[in-house]
């Protein structure tokens, strides 16, 4: 999956698949992680945000989505 460069003291950069609901986050320390079932909504509000690694925390850790390390 492609991912864009993020200005972000949390994240490296941000991937998002609409065909599956796959949003794909590389973390600064803790490596790079998929999201299923994300809405393309979610995507669209994390790449807005002021402070993704806030938005991060309060919309997608804390809206339960499954997730799986993937590098």
């Amino acid at each position: 999956m492609d991912r864009i460069p993020v200005s972000s003291t949390t994240l490296i950069s941000v991937g998002y698949d609409e065909s599956t609901s796959v949003l794909e986050l590389e973390f600064q320390k803790t490596g790079i992680y998929q999201y299923f079932g994300v809405p393309t909504e979610v995507h669209e509000q994390l790449m807005a945000a002021p402070s993704q690694g806030a938005y991060f925390n309060a919309v997608i850790k804390k809206g339960g989505y499954a997730c799986a390390l993937v590098g």
